[in-house]
């Protein structure tokens, strides 16, 4: 009996749609507000979350892997147009490191169906994201774990509970404009 692997190959449209929301989570992370504890608020959480829901959880993995490696690798696609392996060894690299999980869990969402899984793989993605995020802060500034969560978690929490009320919707109008425009997903 002859053992068959499965072979697991993406399409030319996959590769672009990876390449375009790459492109759109560079973009969005250069929509930033400071924060006094050295967390900006930034777009690229909401483009990591709507990848995974709209090229759902393989490909939205895939564009945020990307994405993270072509920034540890220099290219300037980081917050204020930052690149580099250092930039994820400052307080906010967890945050960076945790996207194709996030991505992933958003995916994993959007795959089972129905709003509630939708809502619940967006909220486990911004806990995670959170989580790592927080570690990694409090790892490398050693301000301790209640500092570290007045920084790095606290201001988001509003934030994130927006984003997940919001992305399913922009998530479903923009696969519907991409059907519309004749390019499946």
């Amino acid at each position: 009996m002859m053992n068959t692997i499965k072979k697991s190959k993406i399409s030319i449209r996959e590769l672009c749609l990876i390449g375009m929301f790459v492109a759109i989570i560079a973009v969005c992370a250069q929509i930033t507000i400071p924060q006094p504890g050295g967390v900006p608020f930034t777009l690229q959480a909401w483009a990591i979350s709507l990848a995974g829901l709209v090229l759902g959880a393989k490909n939205g993995t895939i564009a945020a892997l990307v994405y993270v490696l072509l920034g540890a690798a220099g290219a300037p696609v980081f917050a204020a147009f930052s690149g580099g392996f250092g930039v994820i060894m400052r307080p906010t690299g967890g945050f960076i490191l945790s996207f194709p999980v996030v991505a992933l869990l958003a995916g994993l969402g959007e795959r089972k169906g129905g709003i509630i899984w939708i809502y619940l793989g967006l909220a486990a993605g911004s806990i995670f994201n959170w989580l790592a995020g927080l570690l990694w802060f409090n790892f490398i500034t050693d301000f301790g774990l209640a500092v570290s969560f007045g920084y790095a978690v606290a201001p988001f929490i509003i934030v994130g509970a927006v984003r997940t009320a919001v992305l399913p919707a922009l998530s479903k109008s923009i696969r519907f404009a991409l059907r519309k425009a004749r390019v499946p997903i």
